[in-house]
């Protein structure tokens, strides 16, 4: 009688499906955001279903333990290495976790690309000549950074004549808000070549400054722009 009752050996596959509940990492990322996910509540999503006897949130705390709970040294493994190193990881598993961490690789690369982080003037330069020292009319951009000083967003804020052009600081302030933006640059060009500000130039400085000022945001420079070279409001002591 006691045999019947007996469950089988081997009968568990340590399939997330068959986890109570409360351990299932997928419905955790859903209830509380993936951000609350272990390690190695990540791996076992990642890998799906453990080893017979073994749940995969145990075989995931496995695969970690032997790289020192140390997801840099996993990531550098290849998928033939995971295959012979964890016992439960087999072509499917491995190339599934290798997957992960290239997106995640590829992913910072991206950032780093798409938002440059701002370290002098000459980094404004770099970014923005393409843009303006071949035009023949002047425009007015704002670059909006994060605390790091990494650009989140560059836009151009109007367009005007040779000799000038208009600029609404409630607009690129509004903006600053609904980036959450910690710090901005204003860039404009010069078409004439000339590198000297404007009274103009010098106004708009101003009032940019005093106005981020009250919302808690930095104006960190502005650029002139022309053909061949450029001036800094900062680098010249004047903003």
């Amino acid at each position: 009688m006691d045999n019947q009752l007996k469950e089988p050996e081997n009968r568990f596959l340590g399939r997330i499906a068959d986890l109570d509940e409360g351990d299932k990492p997928r419905e955790k990322a859903l209830t509380q955001g993936i951000r609350s996910l272990s390690n190695a509540e990540l791996l076992a999503i990642i890998f799906g279903s453990g080893l017979p006897g073994k749940s995969v949130i145990s075989m995931s705390q496995e695969v970690l333990a032997s790289c020192d709970n140390r997801l840099s040294r996993l990531s550098r493994m290849s998928i033939h290495e995971m295959k012979k190193s964890f016992k439960g990881v087999g072509t499917a598993k491995a190339i599934s976790l290798a997957a992960a961490f290239e997106l995640g690789l590829r992913t910072r690369d991206e950032d780093a690309a798409l938002d440059p982080q701002i370290k002098c003037s000459t980094d404004i330069y770099n970014m923005m000549r393409a843009k303006l020292e071949r035009l023949e009319y002047e425009e007015f951009w704002v670059l909006y950074l994060s605390r790091s000083n990494r650009v989140i967003y560059e836009e151009c804020m109007s367009k005007g004549g040779v000799s000038g052009t208009v600029t609404d600081i409630r607009l690129i302030l509004k903006r600053a808000i609904e980036l959450l933006a910690s710090g901005i640059i204003l860039v404009h060009n010069h078409p004439s070549g000339n590198l000297r500000p404007s009274p103009d130039d010098d106004r708009i400085t101003t009032k940019a400054k005093e106005a981020a000022k009250l919302l808690d945001i930095n104006v960190l420079d502005h650029l002139i722009i022309t053909p061949t070279s450029y001036f800094s409001y900062n680098d010249n002591g004047r903003l």
